[in-house]
């Protein structure tokens, strides 16, 4: 089964089954070394009672890795750089731990018997493995977007021929999740999408130009890895969740809208045919939502701060600015756009993040990088994993281009 509508090609919403509370699942978690990962092992380490880790991975943090590692006993450990595995089979000789390197070893980790998997890697390097877990017919919790986006077609459908369950961690899609869940989709007028507005929401167009990584990654509310929080700075993360939510919850681009709240408190909210708006409202703290796909169908405490509207005083809202934000509009033309599309949008805003953070170009460039290479690419028809990775490959080869243009 897999997370969607009750009617579009996201499948039936899953449906909620009853669990005995002690039962001990077993997880894995893809991008063990990164912020969600860091989140979702902390809330495991509050429950040892209930959950047994069968897979860990990194990228190539493997001191990290290795201690993670010591301290939850999984059956297996990747890390996907081969060159930091003779370090990482160092530091855990004689544990019986099993200790593998390279892509295919992240791709194992996700195929082994865990009835849980965290999909936490950034980025399109995070597809295989997590399609590998859909293919076991796994409860797969996904935190990175860029997958969706740019294969979300093709996901859903293999979740659905192999009957796996995909959970929303994002605290958006999360919200709408847990909001739409005993909800008729039919209703449904239209899908709020709260933005905090990230760390320039006020900021002028001329310091936006001269801002720098460190700046870019300052995020007023939420504690993220360094691509991502560079995303919500120019609000392209709010553009991949446009995508994404038109997958999840087959809703057309018009019916979902961006709403720029700062206090992240209202993580996203549906308002209904009837006029009511149903939303879900929290802390801004990840350990919420990731807590609410590690127990579905039930709950679990996790250790956020509780919220006190009382202290908080006031919620505001404003319509998020097309000038100074043109990511979304970028964002919502390749949804239109369809096939390739976002798979383009996607992999051209990967290699600007990942050239300003390496300060090879300035922030305002990022959007200048993406908007030329979706016009070199165009779009077609996308309907294999293998044109997936044909097209995500080409247009990085183009971003790259556009990239040393603008040093020239």
């Amino acid at each position: 089964m897999v997370v969607g509508t009750t009617t579009g090609p996201a499948g039936p919403m899953p449906e909620r089954r009853p669990r005995i509370t002690s039962d001990r699942r077993r997880v894995t978690v893809l991008g063990a070394t990164g912020s969600i990962g860091a989140s979702t092992l902390d809330l495991i380490g509050r429950h040892p009672d209930r959950f047994d880790v069968e897979a860990l991975t990194a990228h190539r943090q493997a001191d990290r890795l290795a201690e993670l590692a010591l301290a939850f006993k999984p059956r297996f450990v990747a890390i996907a750089d081969p060159d930091r595995l003779p370090e990482l089979r160092a530091r855990l000789s004689g544990t019986g731990i099993a200790v593998a390197g390279g892509a295919a070893a992240v791709v194992e980790a996700a195929d082994r018997p865990a009835d849980w998997v965290m999909a936490a890697i950034v980025g399109m390097a995070g597809l295989a493995p997590t399609l590998a877990a859909l293919r076991r017919g796994a409860t797969v919790a996904f935190a990175s977007k860029e997958c969706l986006v740019s294969a979300g077609p093709l996901m859903l459908t293999v979740a659905e021929q192999h009957g796996a369950t995909l959970l929303p961690v994002d605290s958006e899609h999360n919200a709408i999740f847990q909001v739409l869940q005993d909800q008729a989709v039919d209703g449904v007028e239209r899908i709020v999408l709260t933005a905090s507005g990230g760390p320039f929401r006020t900021w002028s167009l001329e310091d936006m130009a001269r801002a720098s990584p460190a700046e870019a990654v300052a995020h007023p509310n939420w504690s993220m890895g360094a691509k991502i929080s560079v995303d919500s700075a120019t609000m392209m993360n709010k553009g991949l969740e446009l995508i994404e939510a038109a997958y999840l919850f087959d809703q057309p681009s018009d019916r979902i809208s961006i709403l720029v709240h700062p206090q992240s408190v209202i993580h996203s909210m549906v308002a209904y045919c009837d006029g009511s708006v149903l939303a879900q409202l929290g802390t801004p703290d990840m350990r919420t939502p990731i807590a609410y796909t590690l127990a579905w169908p039930e709950r679990m405490p996790a250790p956020s701060e509780r919220l006190d509207l009382s202290t908080i005083g006031r919620l505001t809202f404003e319509a998020p600015d097309p000038g100074r934000f043109p990511a979304l509009s970028l964002a919502r033309a390749a949804l239109e756009a369809g096939g390739s599309a976002p798979a383009v949008l996607n992999a051209a805003n990967e290699v600007a993040v990942a050239a300003f953070l390496g300060r090879r170009i300035g922030f305002m460039d990022i959007i200048d990088v993406i908007s030329s290479t979706q016009q070199s690419m165009g779009t077609q028809p996308l309907e294999s994993l293998d044109q997936v990775t044909d097209i995500d490959a080409r247009s990085r080869a183009v971003a790259d281009e556009a990239v040393s243009d603008r040093r020239r």
